[in-house]
This record gives C-alpha cells, sequence and structure tokens, in this order.
C-alpha cells in the first residue's frame, strides 16, 4: 500500500505544481457557451490544453477522494451518482483533444499527447485502485438487490463492481503498485506507437517521379496527386499517400505494375525502416507488458483479461467463432486467385499474382464477369449529396430525423460541415460534425466520436463528430467517391445514430459507451440503406446529367455484391487472427520478433495465404495499438453476424419503415450498455446471433 501511495501522492503533487497555469483565459476553464456546449474552436490554443488537462485530473482526484473517505454509509447516491458528476472538466478537455490528437494534429500536439499519457494512466489507477471507493462500491453491490432500484441504476452498480475488479481493485497493495507501473509504460508506449505510425504513413507516402507511372489513374487523382507533393514543396513530382490499410485504393487502377509494387511496398514496410518511426520495438515491448498485466490479474492472456466484459467472453469462443469462417474464406480467396491468374495468363503476364496484382486484376475480373467499371460508378456519388439525400434521407425514413446546418459555430478545419439534428417531433437531438478529406496531420481511416456525451443526470445532449479520409478534389470540382466510400459515410453515421438515440441517465452507460464487439453492431447495420432500392434512387444521382442511377447499373453493383468477398474476409480475419495471437501471449515468453512472429502466426491460423496479406500488418495495425481494440479486432467480424441477422429481421418484416425503425431504435440504438448483449440481441430478433445470413452475404453459402 505504501508503494502506491507514494506514487499517488507524488501525482497529485506533479499536478498542483502545474495548477497555476489554468486560468480563466483558457476556453476550457468553463463549460462553453455555444449551443448544447460545442467546443468554442476559434478560441482554443495548442498551449491550452496541457494546463486543463493536469487541472481536471487534480479536480476529480479532489472529488474521488470526498467520496472515498464520505463517512456516511455508502449509497448509490453519494457514491455511483457522485462519481458520475465527477471529472466534468476533464470530460470536457479529453474529448476535445482526442480530436485535435487524431484528427488535427501537429508537432506540439503530439508532444502533449506523449507527455500526458502516462499521467492520464496514472490519473485512472489513483480511481480504479482505490481502496476505500471500491469497499464503498462493494457494499452498494452486495446489497443491491434489497435497495429495489431501477433496471439502469442496477445496470450502474454492476458495471461499476465489474470495472473496478477488472481494473485491479482486488490486488493486493504491492500488486496494485506493479499494475500502476505497468500501466503507465504501456500508455506510454501507445502514444509512441501512434506518434510513430503518423510520421511513418506521412514519410512512407510514394513519390512520383514521371507522370507516365500513374497511368491508369483519372486526371482528377493525378491534380490530387500533384497537390499533394506541391504542399510538401516537391516540384514537377506526384505523391501517392498511404491510407492505414495494407492494400491502397491506387492499386486498382495502376497500370504499372513496378508502380503498383512500389505503392504496397510503401505501404508495407512504412513502419520498418529502421529509423525513429520503426514501430515494431514499440509494439513488442507493449505486447510483453500487457502480458505482464494479465498475469499480475490471474488471467492466461491479455486476451483472456479484456474479452470478460464482452459480448464474447472468452478468446476460445472467438477462435470458434472464427474456426466457422476461415475455411469458407480462404477456400473462396483461393478460387478468386485462380481467376485472377487465369486473366492474367490469358494476357500474357508471365508473371505470378502478387499482392499489388490483386485489385488491379479482380477488378478487370469484376468488369468481365459484370460488367461493372468503378468509373461508371463515381459520377453517382457526390460526397455532399451522398451526404445530405442517402446518409441523411435514411436516417429520416427509419427514425424521422431532419438536418438544419449551422453555419454560425466555429469549426477546427475549414471543410468541416455542422449539422443540428432535429427528432422526429422536430425537437433537437443534438450536433453533428463531419470532416470527410484527408490531410497530413489526421490519422487514418474512419471514425466517430463524442465532443459532449449525452446524460440525464447532467443535462448534456449529444454533440458527435465523423472523420473519414476521402480525397479532396481541386478548387471547382465535384467531389466524386466510390461506392465503398458512401458505404463508409453510411457506417460511421450509424455509429452517430447510436449515441444520438442514447436515452441513458448515467455518461458511464450511454450510447456507445458498450463493449467492442457491440459497437460496431449498429454502424455496419446502417451500412445495409446504402443500397436499399429507395434510399439508393434518392441520392445516386448523375452529378452532370442529374439523371438517378440506372437499373442496370444497381443491379450490377448487386450481383458483384459477393464478388472478391473471399478475399476480403480472409485479410480481416487474418488481421483478427494476428490480434488474438499477440493477445494471447503468456507472460512468461520472451519479446517476440516482429516480423517472424506475424509470419508463425499466419501460418498457424491457415491464413497465410501468399496472395492475400492481412488488412493491417501488426507494425502499422493501429486499431489494437492505439485505437482499444486490443483483443478486440474480431469484433468487426462478429458484428457482422449480428447486423446481417438483424438485417434480414428487416427484410422478413417489409424493410425500410418507420416502424421497423422505431424498433431498432427503441430496443437496440437507444439502450447504450444498460442490458446484457444477448439479451437485447434475443429481444429484438428472436433468437441468439445466427451466423448464416452473414455466410450468405458474403457469399460463402448460397440461401
Amino acid at each position: 500500500m505504501k508503494l502506491f501511495l507514494i506514487g499517488f501522492l507524488l501525482f497529485i503533487t506533479m499536478c498542483g505544481k502545474t495548477q497555476n497555469t489554468f486560468t480563466s483565459s483558457n476556453p476550457f476553464y468553463s463549460e462553453s457557451k455555444l449551443s448544447y456546449q460545442a467546443p468554442a474552436f476559434d478560441k482554443i490554443k495548442n498551449g491550452d490544453f496541457k494546463p486543463a488537462l493536469v487541472e481536471g485530473m487534480r479536480v476529480q482526484l479532489q472529488e474521488i477522494e470526498k467520496i472515498a473517505n464520505n463517512s456516511k454509509p455508502p449509497t448509490v447516491d453519494n457514491t455511483l451518482v457522485a462519481m458520475e458528476k465527477s471529472g466534468v472538466l476533464l470530460e470536457r478537455v479529453r474529448n476535445i483533444f482526442n480530436l485535435y490528437k487524431d484528427g488535427n494534429t501537429n508537432d506540439e500536439l503530439q508532444k502533449v499527447s506523449e507527455e500526458i499519457a502516462p499521467k492520464l494512466a496514472a490519473h485512472r489507477d489513483a480511481i480504479y485502485l482505490n481502496t476505500k471507493l471500491f469497499k464503498r462500491i462493494g457494499t452498494i453491490y452486495n446489497n443491491r438487490r434489497k435497495l429495489k432500484l431501477d433496471a439502469e441504476s442496477n445496470r450502474l452498480i454492476e458495471f461499476y463492481y465489474q470495472r473496478f475488479q477488472l481494473s485491479g481493485a482486488k490486488l493486493s497493495d504491492l500488486d496494485k503498485a506493479k499494475l500502476k507501473e505497468l500501466n503507465g509504460q504501456e500508455a506510454t508506449l501507445i502514444a509512441k506507437f501512434n506518434n510513430q505510425l503518423l510520421l511513418a504513413g506521412k514519410n512512407g507516402a510514394l513519390v512520383i517521379n514521371n507522370k507516365s507511372e500513374l497511368a491508369g489513374l483519372t486526371q482528377g487523382e493525378i491534380d490530387a496527386a500533384s497537390r499533394d507533393a506541391k504542399t510538401r514543396n516537391l516540384t514537377d513530382k506526384w505523391i501517392l499517400p498511404l491510407q492505414n490499410t495494407t492494400q491502397q485504393p491506387s492499386l486498382q487502377s495502376l497500370a504499372n505494375r513496378d508502380t503498383r509494387q512500389k505503392l504496397f511496398e510503401a505501404s508495407w514496410n512504412r513502419a520498418e525502416k529502421n529509423d525513429s518511426n520503426d514501430t515494431r520495438n514499440t509494439i513488442s515491448q507493449m505486447s510483453k507488458i500487457r502480458a505482464e498485466q494479465a498475469k499480475l490479474m490471474g488471467f492466461p492472456s491479455y486476451a483472456a483479461w479484456k474479452l470478460q466484459d464482452q459480448m464474447a467472453k472468452t478468446p476460445e469462443a472467438v477462435q470458434q467463432f472464427f474456426d466457422r469462417l476461415v475455411p469458407a474464406a480462404t477456400a473462396k480467396a483461393k478460387t478468386e486467385a485462380a481467376d485472377i491468374q487465369a486473366l492474367i495468363d490469358k494476357q500474357n503476364g508471365g508473371f505470378k499474382l502478387q499482392p499489388w496484382d490483386w485489385n488491379y486484376y479482380s477488378e478487370q475480373v469484376r468488369k468481365e464477369k459484370y460488367d461493372l467499371d468503378d468509373s461508371q460508378i463515381k459520377p453517382y456519388f457526390e460526397l455532399n449529396n451522398v451526404l445530405e439525400n442517402g446518409v441523411f434521407y435514411a436516417a429520416n425514413q427509419l427514425y424521422g430525423l431532419t438536418f438544419t446546418e449551422r453555419h454560425d459555430l466555429p469549426v477546427w478545419q475549414p471543410d468541416v460541415r455542422v449539422f443540428e439534428v432535429h427528432d422526429k417531433d422536430n425537437s433537437i437531438i443534438g450536433l453533428f460534425y463531419c470532416d470527410y478529406y484527408k490531410r497530413d496531420n489526421k490519422s487514418g481511416g474512419a471514425w466517430m466520436d463524442n465532443l459532449v456525451n449525452q446524460s440525464k443526470l447532467l443535462g448534456t445532449k449529444p454533440v458527435i463528430f465523423n472523420v473519414c479520409n476521402f480525397t479532396k478534389p481541386a478548387t471547382g470540382q465535384p467531389s466524386l467517391i466510390s461506392f465503398t466510400d458512401a458505404t463508409t459515410m453510411f457506417h460511421e453515421f450509424g455509429h452517430a445514430l447510436h449515441g444520438f438515440f442514447a436515452n441513458q441517465k448515467f455518461l458511464i452507460l450511454s450510447g456507445t459507451s458498450v463493449a467492442r464487439d457491440f459497437v460496431e453492431f449498429p454502424s455496419q447495420f446502417n451500412e445495409h440503406w446504402a443500397l436499399d432500392p429507395n434510399v439508393l434512387k434518392h441520392y445516386a444521382i448523375h452529378y452532370k446529367t442529374k439523371e438517378p442511377i440506372p437499373e442496370v447499373l444497381v443491379d450490377k453493383i448487386k450481383k458483384a455484391g459477393t464478388f472478391n468477398q473471399g478475399y476480403k474476409l480472409t485479410e480481416a480475419l487474418a488481421a483478427s487472427a494476428l490480434d488474438l495471437q499477440w493477445h494471447t501471449l503468456s507472460e512468461n515468453e520472451p519479446i517476440k520478433d516482429v516480423d517472424r512472429f506475424e509470419k508463425e502466426s499466419l501460418k498457424k491460423t491457415k491464413l497465410d495465404l501468399p496472395e492475400v496479406p492481412p488488412r493491417y500488418r501488426s507494425s502499422y495495425f493501429l486499431h489494437i495499438w492505439y485505437n482499444g481494440y486490443a483483443a478486440g479486432y474480431y469484433a468487426y467480424q462478429w458484428t457482422e453476424m449480428l447486423d446481417d441477422d438483424a438485417y434480414s429481421w428487416f427484410e422478413e418484416n417489409g424493410g425500410l419503415t418507420r416502424a421497423n425503425g422505431q424498433r431498432f431504435r427503441d430496443m437496440i440504438l437507444s439502450k447504450g450498455n444498460t442490458e446484457d448483449y444477448g439479451k437485447m440481441f434475443r429481444a429484438f430478433r428472436g433468437h441468439d446471433p445466427n451466423i448464416k445470413p452473414m455466410q450468405i452475404s458474403r457469399g460463402l453459402i448460397s440461401k
């Protein structure tokens, strides 16, 4: 106990020394006066974050100590509700800091991120390893059946008790001190990894010296590559930036095989250049620390520890799920590879299919089999039209929502748009921000998060943002995106709907604050409406002719729906398997050579197809080393099972109707983390999750 208290007191002292830098001139000093506490982005400066974060931690620890040392018998109100009311300042600044460090970062913020990460980890430990506080929560937990509380309050008790338990609250004082040290080390490495990867991705972009090497790209894509080069002060050159996935969008179009290989290898090796941005040593250390954390907690592996509060519960359940998918997925991928190789041979290519060839030739196979060319599709998917007449329209048809653009609220980048979200009765639900274009100071991928979280207790409405990484068009040109990109917009807005329909009293149970293997369910479910006939005809409008997408093209998209699904599922399963293999390592195993371990893991799980690399390689697997999906990347496939099964209910019951949308909203989207996930799903669907609709959707089995 002594070591823990010394560390705790040192942390308090450290915070106290810097609190005088936090003054009323700091924009985080009090809650925003803008609509729904929307952040005053025009007033926020880099230097505002660190003092606000430190002060937020200091204030919350004072609040927590007061709760823990309360001389009155513990009750839900004086303990758990009081905890829910604590940390308001820290919550306010962290939400915005998370947006900036991932979506609008710079050298100064990256430095703050690395510096503050271990302090935030220590702060969390100071709460969840507080013996007095856990004793009060334990008393409430043991007496919960006598209290006759409402369902959400009962869930709050169970949630806090489990979270404290899984955070180490039952450990001895000596082990608590060890866990705290490991948590701080992990937090430092997590922040370091993110900063390394951001720079590795930026520096790893492929520089093209000769325009002829870009043959196959559209003029708009070539112009974008030229603009990217000019932003880096490179003249008469072109740059192909890297997305966070292994395969890159341009590989589908680049006709020059050497360029394809260079682009693929730039992606594959981005974080493995034996320089300061090489992440391999960082993740090796991180995996070792996570195994040590699990051992200290009494679990055989990190995955066994972290899956306790998930829908799957155990690594064995996840592996059994994989076992039902891997054989069919890899078999289909091998068939697809054979089709591609046959095309290469037919064209007298004279080479064996490689990963950098797959997207280029599979696109040709798709055109040959389904007469479907991506260049035919993009003119019908103009980004703003997809948003307003597709994403928003589907939300209106299902849930009665309407959207009013706000031009009076400050934003963090000029491209960002803001909408006020109105419910079916015209009451205001909250605000929606969207930031869709790629920048060098933005992490790859797409995501949703809250700037303000919903809570009846705190009287707050959700303020939510979506971020994507689409290529920005030249000034005056339309922003044409692929159908895949349009689906991504529906996906991320599905997360937003989950947040907007939050209807909880308690912040910690609100909206998307659910298990990793449940949180992707609403987002992937929302993807289905991108191709719904009533929605599609409303937003898939040719940007020039203003004609809706012809039915013949829609039929081609639908028929091609199961095309290349063997590849796509195999690359995703390979990434999920890597995640599980990294996080089922035991504490006594030596630090791993990343590349060797990766190869051995893919072979062991029978996912080592040479033509199908994992969607994310270990060295740039942002989800599991930084984004909180450690031992949880399987969630994307698991929740696909949930969303396909749920969508099959809609198909059986009339499809896109307000009544069906309301039922889904009431039984899934508005529940937050207030019920057992299996129970919640069974109540909606009428049975446990059925994998068959997913297998049909992927083309692994027939109807």
